[in-house]
């Protein structure tokens, strides 16, 4: 198969994949990306490493007649932002890899809410593009269960080793799997996590704390803590009665923070000073 590939490094295994299974690289379509959440880097390297034409603009009609003209099979995208349309009259195929057990989280990022909610199952799923983000008729898909520890971090690597599996058995047959897709039918759709549902809620439980901050991982959660405020990837806690006001710094030991929480206290272990000035994204 002739491909291209549009995303990023959060799903570049796929790219990997695709290429260890002999598939024949046309293109690479990308994005700009922050250099601290979001990284092209490898992948970008990668394309240029195989002489391949990059584009870092939104794909647009031109471009997917392009790709005709390169007799290319299908476009792969996996962690691309904008919305692809009009690709039926010059591709035989068009998927997208999404972090979700579709229909369920459709969306931008689910992956956070997926934590927020205490979900027990998550999944990596493979779809037809359709007019509408991620709701095309699933080829494949691979569910796995979620830990009460799970953190942002895990259930990344979970979801990025599910993908490539996924593009494994997609190399072996993509056209069966296509003839064979199943529509999705009714779903939900999660839109981008608001500030409000990433900063810690310190009159909550320590569990319903932990989970914020397990949310978000290497992201970071936002807290409050006194009249200080810092960014979280890291805390441990315990439940403990108390009559200190819920957000209050209660000790503190080098680098470690203990704060209150409404049933006990959770110690701080990775934090970062609040900076103002261009906001950190979610």
């Amino acid at each position: 198969m002739r491909f291209a590939f549009a995303g990023i490094d959060f799903l570049g295994d796929v790219f990997e994949t695709l290429l260890a299974k002999g598939w024949e690289p046309v293109k690479l379509f990308s994005r700009p990306c922050d250099g601290i959440y979001d990284f092209n880097d490898v992948t970008l390297a990668r394309a240029r490493s195989l002489r391949l034409p990059v584009q870092m603009s939104r794909i647009l009609p031109a471009d997917l007649a392009g790709l005709k003209a390169m007799d290319c099979d299908v476009l792969v995208v996996a962690g691309y932002p904008w919305l692809i349309t009009g690709w039926e009259r010059h591709l035989p195929y068009a998927v997208n890899f999404h972090p979700s057990p579709l229909p369920l989280g459709r969306g931008p990022y689910p992956l956070f809410q997926a934590i927020l909610d205490d979900l027990q199952e998550w999944g990596m799923t493979v779809h037809a593009l359709e007019p509408a983000f991620d709701t095309g008729a699933i080829l494949a898909q691979k569910r796995f269960p979620l830990s009460r520890a799970e953190t942002h971090d895990t259930l990344l690597a979970k979801c990025q080793m599910a993908a490539k599996a996924i593009a494994a058995e997609l190399a072996e047959d993509l056209p069966r799997l296509w003839r064979e897709a199943a529509p999705q039918g009714p779903g939900t759709y999660w839109p981008r996590v608001t500030q409000s549902q990433r900063s810690v809620d310190w009159t909550g439980r320590v569990q319903d704390v932990l989970r914020t901050i397990r949310a978000f991982g290497s992201i970071e959660a936002f807290a409050q803590i006194d009249s200080r405020y810092v960014y979280v990837w890291e805390a441990t806690g315990w439940e403990e009665p108390h009559r200190y006001r819920p957000g209050t710094l209660v000790h503190r030991h080098r680098r470690h923070l203990v704060a209150a929480a409404s049933d006990g206290f959770v110690q701080i272990s990775g934090w970062s000073p609040y900076a103002p000035g261009p906001s950190r994204r979610s």
